[in-house]
């Protein structure tokens, strides 16, 4: 761990070691009595329609089955098994290296576990070893790719911390991330020695201040592996409106070939007015002088610069991307549009553009969504079309 991390990963680790103890359960048998079993059911249909590869579609089914025991002593344990089936044949893409010639579809076959861990609940203090899911702030930097069917998690050790008033700390060792292809794939599973560092505060009255270290050392593609240092301001000027700032700075770190150092700013207004809600953003991920970009290589990418998920990878040119949403409910269906302009940061290429639309409801206790997304490609990719049609539901 670097100098600069130190301190504060003492910090939480003194505040960890002095928070008082919680209450306890009066027996092992009243913990286990206190248990939760939940069953998750998520089907969908998805169709690529991209220029220059075959289309396809595919109809999966994943199915997530989750044990949450009650706590005794402090501690509690959770077990949660995820399985994505075909439900017709898999002449797509998934991802895995098959079909090539065809649209990537990345919900591949497999059944694994997605989460194990002992959680350890002292006061305003968790420890948590295992297995498991890390969402930070937006998940614009670390996050779980919820979107697909096998979500990614973390194999690793981390510490909570919200003893002192509107202070947040975070703290996690990642020695292995579980990405969405499945451990049947040579792309499933990539070693880390990553450090993650996260704290807020929501003292200030207008908005949270939040300050991140993200040291990702990535021992299967040392190209992702990176240094990153920022802030982010969640600004609220009433309760209708408000902004987001962020800045962070990156450079590679380990062994990453890439020698570089760049930049990521994001400004953001939100605003509800009525039953409207309407977004409008300007998000930079910079570039090095045209020879490398700022990654995220942990993020929930798919929420970002566009549904159909032309910049998973970061172009070595960068990506500015400005964008607007505007949302409102039709009926009991909840109806919003967004637009992407993207081009490069470095030099004077206009990627493309995307248009997308996306409508949820909930009959019962079934959620139904549709969503449709289409990239008109100028300098960069090729025009695509993404269509997907989802039910979802909890018991």
């Amino acid at each position: 761990m670097t100098q600069t991390l130190r301190p504060l990963a003492a910090c939480i680790a003194l505040t960890t070691l002095s928070a008082a103890p919680a209450l306890a359960a009066d027996s092992l048998t009243e913990a286990l009595e206190n248990s939760e079993t939940k069953l998750h059911l998520r089907t969908r249909f998805e169709d690529v329609d991209q220029d220059g590869v075959e289309s396809s579609s595919a109809l999966t089914q994943k199915t997530r089955l989750t044990f949450q025991s009650g706590t005794f002593n402090n501690m509690s344990f959770l077990l949660e098994m995820d399985d994505t089936t075909a439900l017709t044949d898999v002449d797509y893409n998934d991802g895995t290296g098959i079909n090539t010639d065809t649209a990537v579809i990345a919900d591949p076959e497999g059944t694994e576990v997605n989460q194990v861990y002992v959680n350890y609940q002292m006061g305003g203090t968790k420890a948590r070893y295992g297995r498991q899911r890390i969402l930070l702030d937006n998940q614009r930097f670390v996050g779980g790719v919820g979107w697909r069917q096998n979500e990614q998690t973390f194999d690793a050790l981390s510490l909570t911390n919200k003893s002192l008033e509107n202070i947040d700390l975070f703290y996690a060792y990642v020695h292995n991330v579980n990405r969405i292809f499945g451990e049947g794939s040579p792309a499933g599973d990539h070693n880390h020695e990553t450090h993650l560092l996260n704290a807020s505060f929501s003292g200030l009255g207008a908005g949270k201040l939040v300050g991140y270290g993200y040291l990702i050392e990535n021992k299967t593609a040392q190209v992702f592996s990176s240094d990153t240092f920022g802030l982010r301001w969640e600004g609220k000027l009433s309760e209708s409106l408000g902004y987001n700032l962020e800045y962070a700075s990156q450079t590679d770190a380990g062994d990453n070939p890439m020698d570089y150092s760049a930049d990521y700013m994001l400004a953001e207004g939100v605003a509800g007015v009525q039953k409207f809600k309407f977004k409008l953003g300007y998000e930079v991920l910079g570039s090095d002088d045209g020879n490398a970009a700022f990654t995220t290589s942990l993020a929930t990418l798919h929420a970002f610069q566009g549904w159909t998920d032309k910049f998973l990878g970061t172009p070595a040119t960068g990506v500015e991307d400005l964008y607007v949403s505007a949302g409102h409910p039709v009926g009991p269906v909840n109806l919003t549009v967004v637009y992407h302009s993207l081009s490069a940061n470095e030099g004077d290429m206009d990627y493309g553009n995307e248009l997308g639309l996306v409508a949820g409801t909930k009959v019962g206790p079934v959620g139904l969504t549709f969503k449709y997304a289409d990239y008109s490609a100028d300098d960069y990719a090729t025009d695509t079309r993404k269509l997907w049609l989802m039910a979802a539901m909890t018991f």
